[in-house]
């Protein structure tokens, strides 16, 4: 339900975005904010507190951001607050960032390696993807050192396992049925 609510929220944002042709403005705006309000403590607690109203809410909103964020994601965010939304904040951040990259036609992922990967090695994994997807890929290396060696991709729901360690596993089940 909660993601279902954050669509609709984020959908509009960005038609908003695209209407006056600000899109990425009001993403890193909304990374922003979004960031502070979860990171901050204070801040977070008194956003979801029942016991501060609305108004109060509203004011604290206008007093932080006036003049440091876009007016329409300053009205946004007080729009959250009347209905009761802002708690969805992180979820309407994600899939406003997935519309932008598919409207740039971009594929966000992880390459999970044993150690981490040289800049080269990452632009050229990104270059070879690209050509495959037929989308602008972007690989941030996480490092793992379960998988031994090799890499493990995922993009989207999409996963391809070149690791050392999905080896051996296949390998220890293909002798296991031999044996058995």
């Amino acid at each position: 339900m909660i993601d279902v609510i954050a669509n609709r929220y984020a959908e509009a944002l960005f038609q908003i975005g695209e209407e006056e042709n600000k899109i990425d403005r009001l993403y890193n705006e909304l990374k922003e904010v979004s960031s502070l309000i979860t990171t901050n403590k204070e801040l977070n607690n008194v956003m979801k507190s029942p016991l501060v109203s609305k108004s109060e809410k509203i004011q604290l909103v206008d007093a932080l951001f006036a003049g440091k964020v876009d007016n329409d994601l300053k009205n946004f965010f007080k729009v959250l607050i009347e209905k009761g939304r802002i708690n969805s904040l992180k979820a309407i951040e994600t899939t406003y960032k997935e519309l932008l990259n598919e409207k740039n036609n971009i594929l966000e992922g992880y390459v999970i390696s044993a150690v981490p990967m040289s800049d080269v090695k990452i632009k050229e994994l990104e270059g070879e993807l690209s050509k495959k997807y037929n989308k602008n890929v972007t690989l941030e290396n996480k490092v793992d050192k379960s998988v031994l060696g090799g890499v493990l991709v995922r993009l989207g729901n999409t996963e391809i396992d070149g690791t050392i360690k999905t080896r051996l596993d296949g390998l220890k089940d293909q002798l296991s049925q031999v044996i058995s």
